[in-house]
């Protein structure tokens, strides 16, 4: 068994406009001031971090590594969240995302997509610079806008959609072999990519990649009614990050999993800071650590009361109380009577 690794932080809720958030110096002090030992590192904020130096300058990467060692936290993963989105996006959502692209991009979907996929490219480069091995980042989607079954889907459409899928991400994924980086896709609501069956769809049209890994997020799946403890039972080997998110679900007689169009904070399902939703957190971390994940438990911040600041500082103390340190020995080795195979043999009967 391995013991994770933590408490780290998404900066990505955090980075902004004003010190300390608006520095690669500030944000890792006040992290390490929070409780952090590690960051993961929105790729696509210039505020914080240079993408197209990270990918191509050592040099930079061990300088920026070197900031965050100084202020007392260390890069746990690059994400290329924005960008990946931008791989695949139906026309439905085009104004939509227009904004996560440069200027020059916006209004023009392929150029937006050529964009979208160098720059996930560059975040491998990067990771490998500076010593990762994991990538943060989602699938984007193209089927999405079909997820409910009414009206009746053409026969052949979701796979005609994840045929696609799979032949934009295939490339990538083949650069991040060359890389030796994992790219983790975020399980979320609105990719194609949203649950263990969507994942498996995908996963079966790039031929079983060894780079097509997950982004384990319990609170994507309180929101859906997805077991996610059985979640991660079924995909240990494909679980390479960890994003610590609460949530809570309480449907009523007016609304679901839905959400009834309403604002985050009177939806059925809510994003919550950490001990404040339903997740059952000591029981993941019970079976994170069984199951011999030894990467980071990433805070990612997201709810609809708690002031960030007071979410942060609490989301650390959280982490580290729930991290276990993995036994090196068995409870009852004390109890162990010491044998050999001829004692075995005897105790079984066997001549």
């Amino acid at each position: 068994m391995k013991t994770i690794k933590g408490p780290a932080l998404f900066l990505a809720q955090f980075a902004g406009d004003q010190a300390p958030f608006n520095s690669w110096d500030g944000i890792t002090r006040w992290a390490a001031d929070c409780g952090y030992l590690g960051v993961q590192v929105p790729s696509w904020d210039g505020r914080l971090f240079d993408l197209a130096k990270a990918a191509d300058s050592k040099d930079y990467c061990d300088e920026i590594a070197g900031v965050a060692a100084a202020n007392g936290v260390q890069i746990t993963e690059l994400s290329t969240h924005l960008q990946g989105q931008l791989v695949a996006v139906h026309p439905a959502y085009d104004e939509a995302f227009d904004g996560f692209t440069v200027p020059e991009r916006r209004g023009n979907p392929k150029a937006r997509q050529e964009w979208a996929v160098d720059q996930v490219k560059m975040a491998l480069a990067a990771s490998r610079n500076l010593g990762l091995t994991a990538m943060a980042s989602f699938s984007g989607a193209l089927a999405w806008p079909f997820v409910y079954p009414w009206p009746q889907r053409p026969a052949g459409l979701v796979e005609t959609a994840f045929d696609e899928l799979a032949r934009r991400w295939r490339p990538i994924l083949d650069h991040a072999e060359d890389c030796g980086v994992d790219v983790c896709y975020e399980i979320h609501p609105g990719e194609d990519l949203h649950d263990g069956d969507s994942f498996e769809m995908f996963l079966d049209r790039v031929n079983g990649h060894a780079r097509a890994n997950m982004l384990y997020d319990p609170s994507h799946y309180v929101l859906q009614c997805l077991d996610y403890l059985d979640n991660i039972d079924i995909y240990k080997d494909r679980i390479r990050m960890f994003h610590v998110k609460d949530a809570e679900f309480n449907p009523t007689g007016r609304k679901g999993v839905y959400g009834g169009f309403q604002p985050w904070v009177d939806r059925a399902g809510r994003f919550r800071s950490l001990g404040d939703g339903q997740v059952d957190f000591g029981a993941i971390f019970s079976k994170m650590a069984a199951n011999d994940f030894d990467g980071w438990a990433v805070v990612e911040w997201e709810c609809c009361l708690k002031h960030p600041e007071d979410g942060a500082r609490e989301g650390a103390e959280f982490v580290r109380s729930h991290i276990i340190r993995v036994t090196e020995a068995a409870f009852d080795d004390f109890a162990g009577g010491g044998t050999d195979d001829a004692a075995n043999r005897r105790m079984l009967g066997i001549s």
